[in-house]
């Protein structure tokens, strides 16, 4: 049978204290409720519909955005009555033929697997929830069950609310996903009413239709507390984030990555790991990041969407951010520290970019050096060339972009300025302190400076004293 997962996205989220939306707000670099998406995903579902309310304006324009990973269709819940009374704006949009997971916006690393196993539990014909047992349930609806056996069939949710001394004291507790055959919930939700302490339509009292309509109620219960955490405040949002990073962390040890402290790593996108690859303390990765065998990155280091190749070393405090453009390290080669690669960075192998360095849309072929103090913008960079300290490509005239073209073995001298469209030919020399406006002849020494003037014993102007 189809699925098609349910969102529910709709609550204030007023103990987050942000103008930002609680679905919007980020667990590694990711919103919330995208999290939920990715994973409904992975469960090849025909479509999701997201439940919004709140800061709808805000929520809803990400989730239709082109490249979303799914088909998804927003409806509104306003006001907001309730769980039950937010699937209930759900209906229209749910075929009769497919089996409908519920998910909750704030709940962002449920696991696929998890899911399959609740949706095979339901199985096209019984109602399946997916539950836990806490040691401390407060503010969770209790699994009830018949006959007092934790084997039992469910017969009921009870909220924490309208639950009675007896029934708080049942750890086994609704996790806020289900999976339900989308003609039985319609029913269902049509016979829901608000006769409770909070005076709300809740969704679990479809636990007690199903039961008096002899529809089996299952439970999927499972072990791992991360998979149904949601978030109401940020000092949940930060805990998850460590023990989420934390398990991304154990994770790619595993597969033979070495971390000097696992508890001090932020992965907020892909990472590719060859072997013996090593990464120092409060590193951060963005994006697709792909690391060679035996690189190296110092400690302090962002890095975001670029591919590393195979021995290169990334020094402290170095920050590479591809963006859509991507860039490449090459093989060798020796980054930072400080050093700063932009997108389009293409470097070559055994390149040295040294610290203060910084390069954007720019190639470097192997052996190509820049140490220190230098930008390199929109450049061509030939072999074996050593670039400056202090020099710059002066790539925009106010209007456009315009390209230099530095042949191989060229030398650089320190605080040049190299004007765009400018071509220095192979094996030539600048002078230090150049302003080079012109294309220079291969293997000649060009210098452009003003001519040095010393003046002998010349005295500086002196302040006249006060009256």
């Amino acid at each position: 049978m189809p699925v098609d997962v349910v969102v529910m996205a709709a609550g204030k989220g007023t103990r987050m204290k942000s103008r930002v939306p609680k679905v919007l707000q980020r667990l590694a670099g990711v919103p919330l409720v995208q999290h939920v998406l990715n994973t409904a995903a992975q469960l090849h579902a025909r479509s999701a519909v997201v439940i919004t309310g709140h800061g709808a304006d805000q929520v809803e324009p990400l989730l239709l955005a082109p490249g979303q990973v799914l088909a998804v269709q927003c409806v509104r819940q306003n006001p907001q009555l309730g769980t039950g009374h937010a699937v209930q704006q759900a209906v229209p949009a749910l075929g009769d033929d497919g089996i409908v997971v519920i998910l909750s916006g704030d709940v962002p690393l449920t696991q696929a697997d998890t899911l399959q196993a609740l949706i095979a539990q339901c199985g096209g014909d019984k109602l399946a929830l997916l539950t836990i047992d806490f040691a401390d349930p407060t503010g969770y609806g209790r699994i009830v069950r018949g006959g007092g056996g934790q084997g039992d069939a469910v017969q009921a949710i009870v909220e924490q609310k309208d639950a009675s001394e007896a029934q708080r004291q049942i750890k086994e507790v609704y996790s806020g996903i289900m999976a339900v055959p989308a003609k039985l919930l319609k029913a269902w939700l049509g016979r829901l009413d608000n006769q409770n302490a909070q005076g709300e339509y809740y969704l679990t009292d479809v636990v007690k239709f199903a039961v008096a309509d002899g529809v089996s109620v299952v439970a999927h219960k499972i072990t791992d507390a991360l998979q149904v955490a949601g978030i109401n405040s940020p000092v949940q949002l930060a805990e998850l984030e460590r023990a989420h990073q934390l398990r991304q962390a154990h994770h790619l040890m595993e597969q033979g990555l070495r971390l000097k402290d696992p508890a001090r790593f932020d992965l907020r996108g892909q990472i590719d790991c060859a072997q013996d690859v090593e990464i120092d303390v409060n590193c951060v990765f963005e994006g697709q990041v792909s690391l060679g065998e035996g690189v190296q990155i110092g400690a302090h280091c962002v890095i975001a969407n670029c591919r590393i190749e195979a021995g290169a070393v990334i020094h402290p405090f170095t920050h590479i951010d591809g963006e859509k453009l991507g860039v490449t390290v090459g093989e060798g080669a020796l980054i930072g520290p400080f050093a700063r690669l932009r997108p389009g960075a293409q470097l070559g192998a055994e390149v040295h970019i040294g610290n203060f360095v910084e390069v954007k849309n720019s190639t470097m072929a192997m052996g190509a050096k820049a140490n220190h103090l230098a930008y390199l913008g929109d450049a061509t960079v030939g072999e074996r060339v050593n670039y400056g300290a202090g020099s710059i490509t002066a790539n925009y005239d106010g209007a456009n972009k315009h390209r230099t073209v530095i042949e191989a073995d060229v030398h650089i001298g320190s605080n040049c300025v190299l004007v765009a469209p400018v071509t220095i030919g192979a094996g030539g020399t600048v002078g230090g302190g150049s302003t080079i406006t012109k294309s220079t002849e291969p293997g000649a020494l060009s210098v452009a400076r003003g001519k040095q003037v010393s003046i002998a014993n010349w005295a500086r102007p002196q302040k006249k004293p006060k009256a």
